[in-house]
């Protein structure tokens, strides 16, 4: 069946605990996470938005032995959350260089028709958090990013799994010197995307804003 585009991440589904949270080992940028265009991701931000989705997780499963196991299915929470955090600003980049903005109102419009297709706004809360770690106080910021993704697909006249496509990023990449932190892996402009992520990401999709799924 088609479904309603859905651009986000892709977490690992891998058991392994998450690297801690400290001072970032570069001297040149002490307490960076990352450093993106010149300014600095800082852990403490890198930590905050770790704990908004731990903080979701828990009120969303009480239960302290499902706790634990959502813990254990987004181990790599704090590296792939940085990984988002930078792809969102190399995004971004890419998406001004093509001369394409989103407004709040196709922002709704996109909430509207996920909370309609998931059942409702508290569905699609718990969706967006079990499948892409996304925080309920991120999601409207995903769905910038994943229109954004959908705009700039377009305008290259491809979808978000072409070359063409990654191509604008790694150029938005290389334009922002992308310097990341050992801790969390380290930054391959040409695919812009963290040197250890196992999984893209962004879902497969076509340019039209359907995809197939089984």
């Amino acid at each position: 069946m088609h479904r309603r585009r859905r651009t986000a991440l892709l977490l690992s589904a891998a058991i392994a605990a998450a690297p801690l949270l400290t001072a970032c080992a570069n001297d040149a940028h002490p307490g960076a996470a990352a450093v993106v265009g010149g300014q600095r991701i800082t852990v403490a931000q890198l930590e905050t938005r770790v704990n908004e989705v731990r903080e979701a997780q828990r009120a969303a499963v009480p239960d302290d032995a499902q706790y634990t196991q959502a813990i254990a299915k987004t181990g790599t929470l704090a590296r792939d959350t940085l990984h988002g955090m930078v792809l969102d600003r190399v995004l971004h980049r890419a998406a001004e260089d093509a001369g394409i903005t989103v407004t709040r109102k196709e922002i709704q419009a996109m909430r509207t028709g996920l909370e309609q297709q998931a059942g409702g706004s508290k569905a699609l809360k718990s969706a967006w958090l079990q499948q892409y770690g996304i925080a309920p106080e991120r999601l409207d910021e995903n769905l910038r990013l994943q229109l954004e993704a959908q705009k700039l697909a377009a305008v290259l006249g491809t979808d978000t799994s072409q070359p063409a496509f990654w191509a604008a990023l790694s150029k938005a990449s290389k334009e922002l010197d992308v310097d990341l932190n050992p801790r969390y892996g380290s930054w391959d402009v040409e695919k812009s995307s963290r040197v250890d992520a196992k999984t893209p990401w962004v879902r497969e999709v076509t340019a039209s804003g359907t995809q197939q799924t089984t």
